[in-house]
């Protein structure tokens, strides 16, 4: 029977507490949002609601096209200057997701005969982009320079080490000054996703890059999604403008994507100028984040300290990770679970995002509702 084999692996995945399903919520939720990534809670700002509604009015609900054909508006160059522009980078691109902004800077950059250092937490789009990628790809240890640089010394070419800036599982931010020396020891590119350090990490929010001075130079090029601090939905890749052309005639996740919709570029562009704004929402998250962090291991809880927003709970198992919160959300409070193979060590989650506009009641309300409902 075609696709048969599919009841086998529901079964599998069943058994190993693993099922995974759609919960479709209302626009207006009575829960506690701990689970999304809306870092700085622009997601419903007035201001960048009206951002995408404008642009919605402006330019209809789709870009039409691909990016080359009649998918880029004036709305997504004004976009990519000001994105650039507030991360230190010399040029951007914006695509249709963070996703798609990392299949294309690997795949573009690792080109045949390559080799792609990458290491062993990084996001699964980045992984993807190596799979893809029809350079040599070689794993390393998390967040160790050194076996990058040992990795890059045994390859004479084009090379490039990849990595989260800030890892999604337990929220630690990686050695990016130490990386970048290990790459310009071997003439190589650093590449990375500042997915969870865009509005959270640097002066004012403008990313880990910025903040560890790597921004804006020649050897460095970073990924953002548009989708976690900035509210919206899209991604984009910053670094030297040639970088950006490169990719604009080799990126095929660019070249064949139908371009980001005009009412996410209006949205990420609200966002991006009300952080310049208000850049205190920055410190905001990460303050809320190490309060999370300090008040669950004081009620007992294994947590791990939070270099950016993202605080992690050890669970015992996949099966109390998802137990526990479903129990949260049964309180009212909604927290990520992250279990295999969603986490490369085996180990299970609850996986908590801090919000710049969060409380104290509700910081307070959260920790107690995750103390209260440990299996």
């Amino acid at each position: 029977m075609a696709f048969g084999w599919i009841d086998e692996q529901a079964e599998l995945r069943a058994r190993a507490g693993l099922v995974r399903t759609l919960r479709p919520r209302p626009a207006d939720s009575p829960l506690l949002d701990l689970a999304s990534n809306d870092y700085l809670g622009l997601a419903r700002h007035p201001e960048v609601a009206e951002g995408a509604a404008r642009a919605a009015r402006d330019w209809g609900g789709g870009s039409t096209g691909s990016r080359l054909v009649t998918g880029t508006t004036e709305l997504h160059a004004e976009l990519e200057r000001e994105l650039a522009d507030f991360c230190g980078f010399e040029a951007a691109l914006v695509f249709s997701s963070g996703y798609a902004a990392n299949l294309a800077a690997v795949t573009a950059l690792g080109p045949h005969g390559s080799l792609i250092v990458s290491d062993a937490g990084n996001h699964a789009s980045l992984i993807d982009g190596c799979r893809l990628a029809r350079g040599t790809t070689q794993v390393v240890a998390h967040a160790e320079p050194d076996a990058v640089r040992k990795a890059l010394a045994t390859h004479e070419g084009t090379a490039i080490a990849v990595s989260d800036t800030v890892f999604s599982v337990d929220g630690d931010a990686a050695p990016l000054t130490a990386l970048a020396e290990a790459c310009r020891e071997q003439g190589a590119g650093l590449v990375v996703d500042d997915a969870h350090g865009l509005g959270v990490l640097g002066d004012g929010g403008r990313g880990a890059p910025h903040g560890a001075g790597l921004a804006g130079t020649d050897d460095v090029v970073a990924t953002v999604t548009l989708s976690k601090s900035l509210g919206s939905q899209g991604g984009a890749v910053l670094g030297p403008a040639r970088v950006v052309d490169h990719l604009v005639n080799a990126a095929r996740t660019f070249i064949f994507d139908t371009g980001l919709a005009p009412a996410a570029a209006g949205a990420a562009l609200a966002a991006l100028r009300l952080l310049r704004r208000e850049p205190r929402r920055a410190a905001r998250a990460r303050a809320v984040a190490g309060e999370l962090h300090a008040r669950l291991t004081a009620a007992g809880l294994e947590a791990v300290r939070p270099d950016a927003a993202v605080v992690s709970v050890r669970a015992a198992s996949p099966e109390d990770a998802v137990r526990w919160a479903a129990q949260c959300r049964a309180a009212g409070l909604a927290v990520g679970c992250f279990r295999p193979p969603s986490v490369p060590d085996g180990i299970s989650r609850l996986r908590l995002t801090a919000r710049a506009d969060l409380t104290g009641q509700q910081i307070e309300r959260a920790v107690r509702l995750i103390g209260e409902t440990r299996p």
